[in-house]
């Protein structure tokens, strides 16, 4: 007997409490069959105004995230989906790995983390078009400490950071509340002419559509992390449904 509605396969979906965006874009791309349950990291929706405000949100996400893998895991997920990026890009690709490591050990499950769907989603467009992708630009909501863990990321993976924007967000609630239209103008300000790619991170951020409409236009990879992840999900588990809607990732790989 399998699971009625995810005959395919159930997700287990960890993310903030305070994210609502993460939720209805996985929702959004689920195809027949596969099914996305969440479990909520409990965190409140403290102000962040600096640096050591968003270490504190840091630390409030670890508090709970082994209660939240525990929760989820009782609903008899088939595969872990981490519905939140920052503790991923968290010191370096090394302790990416490590926390990965860490949540499939607790878990006991495979997981897909944002940190590497990202990294992927490069190599497969990469793969696509013939062409290596070195240079990208960045887009976060975080503060410049969550920038630089960002950042050193990408670059231990090999990449060239030609510009990072840092929306600074003043609460986890709040990165939600950022517009369309100040999405689309980051997009425009990061397109320079040696960017090769742009990679949207912080699954808060509602850009799922709007990348791929961006993408279009400008005639290069534009990423959204919750598109990145959720694809990763689906591939890893040997679902190749092409999902229109949310750019070449999950229309075309």
């Amino acid at each position: 007997m399998v699971d009625s509605l995810g005959y395919r396969k159930k997700f287990g979906v960890i993310a903030p409490s305070t994210n609502t965006s993460v939720q209805p874009e996985f929702d959004e791309m689920r195809p027949s069959g596969v099914t996305n349950h969440f479990s909520r990291i409990f965190i409140p929706d403290d102000p962040i105004h600096s640096d050591d405000d968003f270490d504190q949100l840091m630390v409030n996400i670890r508090k709970d995230l082994m209660a939240a893998i525990d929760r989820v895991v009782t609903s008899h997920p088939d595969y872990l989906v981490m519905g939140m990026s920052a503790e991923t890009f968290w010191d370096g690709l090394e302790a990416s790995k490590e926390f990965m490591k860490n949540v499939e050990e607790r878990a006991g499950l495979s997981v897909s983390v944002g940190s590497e769907a990202c990294q992927e989603a490069l190599h497969r467009y990469s793969e696509a078009d013939g062409n290596e992708i070195e240079r990208i630009a960045v887009l976060t909501p975080y503060m410049p400490v969550g920038d630089r863990n960002v950042m050193r990321f990408f670059t231990d993976c090999g990449y060239k950071v030609v510009v990072l924007m840092g929306l600074k967000c003043t609460s986890p609630v709040l990165i939600a509340h950022v517009s369309t239209a100040t999405l689309r103008d980051a997009i425009v300000e990061l397109n320079k002419s040696d960017v090769q790619a742009i990679v949207q991170v912080g699954t808060n951020l509602a850009m799922a559509r709007l990348a791929a409409q961006a993408e279009m236009f400008l005639r290069k990879p534009v990423i959204a992390i919750n598109t990145a992840i959720y694809w990763h999900a689906l591939r890893k588990n040997g679902i190749g449904d092409k999902i229109q809607g949310f750019g070449r990732l999950l229309s075309e790989f």
